[in-house]
């Protein structure tokens, strides 16, 4: 069974770094382009971070990017999440997501539990 487990996660003040990780277990960790959503309270789930499966392509939200950085370590099947110049906004449940296309049509979808970042401001 694959399982995805973030840590990294805390309490930190406005301007504040934190690097999140996410361990795959179950599975080889380059099967998988892999995100970072993160849900903030009351709010919709959304997306912060991808990155493609060999690590050649990133993407970021427009909210992070500059900010954040994800990056990957297949050797380690472990994703990153490093993020500077944290603001209370960035305060949220940070979700690890891992996608495999199996063929058209057909993706399966694996969330982690979550970890959370709380900025002070």
């Amino acid at each position: 069974q694959v399982q995805l487990v973030e840590t990294g996660g805390g309490l930190v003040q406005g301007g504040g770094s934190l690097r999140l990780s996410c361990a795959v277990s179950g599975r080889t960790l380059s099967t998988y382009a892999m995100s970072w959503f993160r849900q903030a309270p009351g709010k919709e789930r959304e997306f912060v971070a991808g990155i493609s499966r060999r690590g050649y392509n990133t993407y970021y939200s427009d909210s992070v990017n500059g900010r954040f950085t994800i990056s990957r370590d297949n050797d380690k099947n472990t994703i990153y999440l490093q993020m500077n110049s944290l603001k209370p906004e960035d305060t949220a449940v940070y979700f690890c997501h891992a996608e495999e296309h199996i063929r058209p049509g057909r993706v399966v979808e694996l969330w982690g539990q979550g970890t959370l970042v709380t900025v002070s401001s």
